[in-house]
């Protein structure tokens, strides 16, 4: 059992916050295979506060959006107080701070990932948050294993690190590359296994290289971290919290998600997306999502290409009816393996 301050998970799988992501509809679809938290795409502090469509969408929080957290971005600690409160009385269950973003943009405005250079400014972002909505909910961090591998930069790690938990945080994720690194060569296990050992008894997620549900539970075992966020590996690819709670529990690894439960699964993102999104937004997002799912269709080349020209409500339907009819005799589906490879197995449909 995960534990996060007060709230408790059965299973140690959690959806990360993916920006332009992990919005409504992919929370709700997660859950709906199995994850028992889920966190929103990640969120300027002035977003939240400045008045607008984007801050409205982002202080909805409905009922069957539980539990949920609600991950912060930005530079200034005064910021990030009032963005806290209004999510948290939005009804956010968990409130994460981003130090682990990569995107040059974003480094460049002193933020996300750049902060790990920054200890001093970094603990005082905790503090500001944590004074303000840390006695109500989980207050909880991202990081990345540093700036870079210099042993400047591993110093100002363990210093946020263990100032953090100081301050009161109740978890924190870390993902295994560097902030340079960016998503670039594999991730250090080894080093999740270290800040483990290093703080004890205290809450420790661990990030990257998630692609299939063998390599999540193979991270846990393999670290001893207290679980795993599941990022990129499940963007088009929900089965896989139901892949980590069959094998969690010593069942056999579930079949491949045949062309039915596929059209399925992807049809139910897309209607719940018009009702979040809007007929004119929802096809594009969509649009992202179907070249994802498509990595498991026999046919993902053919599929990819077809949903990449959707501009539409029609043109999406089109592609569900054309590529995922159940009737037509497909080759066998695809699935990562546990080196996150794409491999044929299992049923057509």
């Amino acid at each position: 059992m995960l534990t996060i301050g007060t709230i408790q998970f059965d299973v140690p799988f959690v959806q990360a916050a993916l920006s332009g992501y992990s919005d409504l509809p992919m929370r709700r679809l997660a859950r709906r295979y199995g994850a028992p938290f889920a966190l929103n795409e990640v969120v300027l502090d002035k977003t939240v506060t400045r008045k607008g469509r984007k801050r409205h969408r982002i202080l909805s929080v409905p009922e069957d959006d539980h539990p949920v957290g609600g991950q912060l971005m930005g530079a200034d600690p005064e910021g990030f107080a009032p963005a806290a409160a209004a999510m948290a009385e939005a009804g956010y269950d968990v409130i994460d701070i981003n130090f682990g973003c990569p995107v040059k943009k974003v480094l460049g405005r002193c933020r996300g990932g750049f902060l790990l250079s920054e200890p001093k400014t970094a603990l005082s972002i905790i503090r500001s948050v944590y004074d303000t909505v840390g006695k109500d909910r989980p207050v909880t961090v991202k990081m990345r294993r540093g700036m870079d591998d210099s042993l400047e930069s591993r110093k100002h790690f363990f210093t946020i690190l263990d100032g953090a938990f100081d301050i009161g945080v109740s978890a924190i994720t870390i993902h295994g590359r560097t902030v340079q690194q960016r998503y670039v060569g594999p991730s250090q296990w080894a080093f999740l296994k270290e800040v483990k050992q290093h703080v004890g008894d205290r809450t420790i997620l661990g990030s990257g290289d998630l692609f299939s549900a063998e390599a999540c539970v193979r991270m846990i075992r393999e670290t001893g971290v207290d679980g795993v966020t599941i990022a990129r590996g499940c963007i088009g690819n929900p089965w896989i919290f139901q892949e980590c709670r069959a094998i969690w529990s010593g069942q056999p690894l579930p079949d491949p998600p045949s062309i039915t439960e596929q059209a399925r699964a992807i049809s139910w993102h897309f209607e719940k997306s018009l009702l979040t999104h809007g007929d004119q937004l929802a096809p594009r997002i969509m649009r992202k999502f179907g070249i994802k799912y498509s990595e498991h269709h026999p046919l993902g080349l053919q599929v990819r290409k077809s949903f990449i020209m959707v501009k539409s409500i029609d043109d999406f339907r089109t592609v569900i009816s054309q590529w995922y009819d159940p009737n037509r005799d497909w080759p066998p589906v695809l699935r990562r393996d546990g080196h996150g490879d794409l491999v044929a197995a299992g049923a057509t449909a």
